[in-house]
């Protein structure tokens, strides 16, 4: 069961990155996998390795020196 998570750059930490579990994934943490650092800002999107959430930059968003 995969799901999408469309992201915009203010969503992203410091270093252009989410964690998943996520609550923008609508997951809740005592169910879920351990936390994991998943970098969105390099390639515009990642897949976490455990649930298969797809985290993507929305489309014309920018991160700060990203491009």
């Amino acid at each position: 069961m995969s799901n999408t998570v469309e992201l915009l750059a203010k969503d992203l930490n410091g270093n252009g990155g989410v964690y998943c579990p996520s609550a923008k994934a609508d997951m809740k943490l005592w169910n879920s996998h351990p936390k994991v650092y998943l970098d969105v800002a390099s390639t515009g999107e990642a897949k976490c390795p455990y649930c298969g959430t797809e985290y993507k930059l929305k489309a014309g968003e920018h991160v700060g020196g990203h491009h």
